[in-house]
């Protein structure tokens, strides 16, 4: 799917960026079938139900388990205060606003460097809502910051997640371990990267189909 960001890559970054309720860095995104905004209190009972899943927790790092919905209220509280960075997002469905999960960009020391990081609820696996979520977040990235590439990791066993950085343009960097929280420990991670030219020469994401 492309996003509304790539249909048309000459236009001005205030044209095609749409601020609304989020801060100037962080602005809403939309694509075909997605609205990416900031989380708010009315996600929170969503999130506690779609959160609370091991299939989900143990594929991302800090995600706690079980999850409530004193987790899922205290997430958005941080998410307000910037307190878990300055990008993070409600992946809601343009159609009714219903959440389908949440995905952010994570700076990394010295600011050349994002990391992606996403997580959709069981019952949206399989329909391509994650990779367009990434897809109209990378652009965003691209087009908005003065980056020279992204970076996203998945479990060796994550082969979805594999599957959407793939398709997003990634490549395969090297692999190693990091922790994850609802497990307690250390898990075998591949390390993914997409730079700037790699991005630019992806005429659309239509390509990476």
């Amino acid at each position: 799917m492309q996003s509304e960001l790539l249909r048309d890559p000459l236009r001005a970054p205030e044209e095609r960026l749409r601020p609304d309720r989020l801060r100037s860095d962080c602005p809403v995104l939309l694509s075909q079938r997605l609205v990416l905004r900031a989380p708010h209190e009315e996600d929170i009972d969503a999130l506690a139900h779609l959160a609370n899943n091991s299939a989900i927790a143990t594929m991302v790092s800090r995600m706690p388990h079980p999850y409530s919905a004193k987790d899922a209220a205290d997430f958005v509280r941080r998410t307000k205060d910037g307190a878990i960075g300055k990008c993070v997002y409600a992946i809601t469905k343009a159609e009714n606003g219903e959440f389908l999960g949440c995905c952010a960009l994570e700076p990394h020391p010295g600011g050349e460097t994002l990391e992606l990081g996403y997580w959709l609820g069981q019952p949206y696996w399989n329909r391509g809502f994650a990779t367009e979520a990434a897809h109209a977040l990378i652009d965003m990235a691209f087009r908005s910051r003065d980056i020279a590439q992204i970076d996203a990791r998945c479990r060796v066993t994550n082969l979805p997640s594999r599957r959407v950085i793939q398709k997003c343009g990634f490549q395969l960097q090297g692999s190693g371990m990091a922790d994850n929280l609802a497990l307690g420990g250390m898990v075998a991670v591949e390390w993914y990267r997409l730079d700037r030219k790699t991005w630019m020469s992806l005429k659309s994401w239509g390509d990476m189909r």
